[in-house]
């Protein structure tokens, strides 16, 4: 299959090259030429399967002209290594936990997904492979761990100084080896700006082979439909419409869920939720869509003011702004809000993470509005990644998975950078 630029739908590349790359030559975003429809049939089939079966069925529709059925196979099973279930709140109403992965995130299945498919497409080439991520929180962690170790692949991630909770930044700043962890001072949307920039930089390109494990790769973002099939199938029968909530900043995750229903899964409504960085609810309204500067805030996950997954959004909906509006319902929501929400959902013996309980008001206020619909928020986290406020919001201890806890542990390891593509390209250059 070839992939088409966001940005220019007359420009085309192959997987190897859409992944490699990650970023079109003109700054736009790959997506696929034509999003396969899984038979009905299969999915009627899909309560009975593992997470695994549904995950090769999916896969095998979206990659098949570009991988064998033993490249597949090991992808998927390197990819769902590990469980994400539903969980009953309250009355049709369910949290998808996303967090049973190795760093406690839903960045897991992305990044996994991703760096076993780089390692098969790069294992003929002569260069080292430098990936370059931007994070504001758990996509660094995620990327790391995930990448950690892979032969021919060095990984640099960028993060914005003072702006990342303390486990979160000893995720990816204490493993060494092939990661290295530049601080930078400034915002995420500027670790972001810099990668981008390196990527439309010609000279630099000649000299390195650069790509990106950030959702703006195809390989970190198509792998996230898989747990929407997985959770739909494991939802009680009931005829009532569906909705999934999805806790948003980049938007890739949300974007995921869309390319699901594109693929015939039947979600009948999705949930934009957002913190005070508003720019995508604000367009769902009728605003025309204009970047922000970003706002730090609680659920720092969340903290885009230039969501970059935005124009896959509109490629999914064909450039249809009505059926995007109507198909999709944004709202936001203030810290204040969101730890009185984690404190409501305590009483009730379930503990959020400042992400899902953004998701969880989005689906509430949803709810609310919409009667006769079973509802699904994605809980992306384990509370313990945000102990710090969750702590405080609750006034108690939050017991940190061993694994977790681990990560305290390690010495930080990081290069302090200021906001300037000079600086960080002559860095960069200073690798080879």
């Amino acid at each position: 299959m070839k992939y088409y630029s966001t940005n220019n739908p007359n420009h085309s590349a192959s997987l190897s090259e859409a992944v490699i790359k990650g970023l079109a030559p003109d700054n736009g975003l790959y997506m696929p030429e034509r999003i396969p429809v899984l038979p009905k049939e299969i999915i009627d089939k899909m309560p009975d399967m593992t997470f695994r079966d549904i995950g090769y069925a999916v896969i095998e529709v979206l990659f098949s002209e570009d991988l064998n059925g033993n490249q597949i196979k090991e992808l998927v099973d390197h990819t769902l290594g590990f469980d994400a279930p539903i969980v009953e709140v309250a009355e049709n109403l369910y949290s998808l936990e996303l967090f049973h992965g190795p760093t406690l995130a839903f960045k897991d299945f992305g990044a996994r997904f991703c760096s076993k498919l780089m390692s098969m497409l790069v294992e003929k080439k002569s260069k080292t492979l430098r990936v370059l991520v931007a994070t504001s929180g758990d996509t660094g962690s995620a990327v790391a761990n995930g990448f950690l170790g892979v032969n021919g692949v060095e990984v640099i991630i960028l993060f914005p100084k003072g702006k990342v909770s303390k486990l979160q930044e000893k995720q990816f700043t204490t493993l060494g080896k092939n990661i290295t962890a530049l601080e930078i001072d400034g915002v995420f949307d500027d670790c972001q700006t810099l990668v981008k920039q390196a990527f439309l930089d010609e000279k630099l390109n000649q000299k390195l082979l650069l790509t990106s494990a950030n959702s703006i790769n195809i390989a970190r973002w198509i792998p996230q439909c898989l747990y929407y099939f997985y959770a739909y199938s494991r939802l009680p029968k009931n005829d009532k419409k569906v909705v999934f909530s999805v806790p948003s900043g980049n938007f890739g995750n949300l974007g995921a869920g869309i390319l699901a229903s594109r693929m015939g899964l039947p979600i009948d409504h999705f949930v934009a939720a957002t913190n005070v960085n508003k720019v995508v609810p604000e367009y769902l309204q009728g605003s025309p869509f204009a970047s922000q500067p970003s706002i730090s805030t609680v659920s720092n996950s969340m903290d885009v003011g230039n969501p970059s997954n935005f124009p896959r959004l509109q490629a999914l909906y064909g450039g249809d702004e009505n059926l995007f509006r109507k198909n999709v319902k944004g709202y936001f929501y203030t810290d204040a809000q969101t730890v009185e929400a984690i404190q409501k959902v305590n009483r009730r013996g379930y503990t959020l993470d400042p992400h899902g309980a953004v998701a969880y008001l989005g689906l509430k206020d949803f709810m609310n509005e919409n009667s006769g619909y079973l509802g699904v928020f994605l809980e992306t986290a384990h509370p313990g990644k945000f102990q710090d406020v969750v702590e405080e919001a609750l006034g108690e201890k939050v017991v940190l998975p061993d694994r977790l806890a681990a990560f305290l542990d390690g010495e930080k390891k990081v290069i302090p950078m200021r906001k300037n593509f000079e600086e960080f390209k002559a860095f960069l250059k200073g690798l080879d």
